[in-house]
């Protein structure tokens, strides 16, 4: 089994690839993000991605290498960033409410031993309720979402806010796109299932 090294600190992300019950480890990538919103978040997504991948490839030069990005980005797909504080989180529900939003979640597979690289995305869309003033102090005051894109958390309690949600991969909105993933390191020799009984 080739070794697998995730190449991110998150635990949402850690917790999805624990689905797939392969051993892997984890690193910290070195790598610095920047969203240019001038580039189509799909593009963006990806590079951040493969960027994060290789970033640790002298590191671990024979291993699968898992990189993985998000951005979230408005109607005008332009990014929505983190608020920060609970004012400007406030602010960044109240022009969400009543509209629909789209992750595009960047995936990339870097053989770090051959140099392959396989990079994709996904996207998910979310569609938010009405919500009153009191609602969005009330949701943002019990969950303090102020480090998440959007001010709020999908596999928290921010599923209230949602009206409908679209897309073919959950763990899409979470940041790890495991259907794509799963293709990936099938085509790099990795059988999440085996074969046969």
């Amino acid at each position: 089994m080739r070794k697998i090294v995730l190449a991110s600190t998150s635990p949402y992300r850690q917790q999805l690839l624990q689905q797939l019950c392969l051993p892997f480890i984890t690193a910290a990538p070195d790598f610095i993000e920047e969203i240019d919103p001038d580039v189509a978040p799909a593009l963006l997504v990806r590079h951040l991605a493969l960027g994060k991948a290789q970033s640790l490839s002298e590191q671990y030069p024979d291993a699968l290498i898992i990189g993985s990005d998000q951005v979230f980005v408005d109607q005008r797909e332009q990014p929505v960033g983190k608020a920060g504080s609970l004012p400007a989180a406030y602010q960044q529900l109240k022009q969400m409410v009543g509209r629909t939003h789209c992750f595009y979640t960047g995936l990339a597979l870097l053989d770090s031993h051959s140099g392959v690289v396989q990079a994709d995305y996904a996207t998910f869309s979310v569609k938010f309720r009405q919500l009153s003033d009191a609602q969005i102090y009330n949701y943002l005051q019990r969950e303090k979402p102020f480090d998440c894109a959007g001010s709020f958390k999908i596999e928290g309690l921010g599923i209230a806010l949602m009206e409908k949600m679209v897309g073919d991969d959950y763990n899409t909105l979470i940041g790890l796109p495991l259907i794509k993933l799963v293709n990936m390191l099938e085509n790099a020799g990795i059988q999440i299932l085996g074969e046969g009984l």
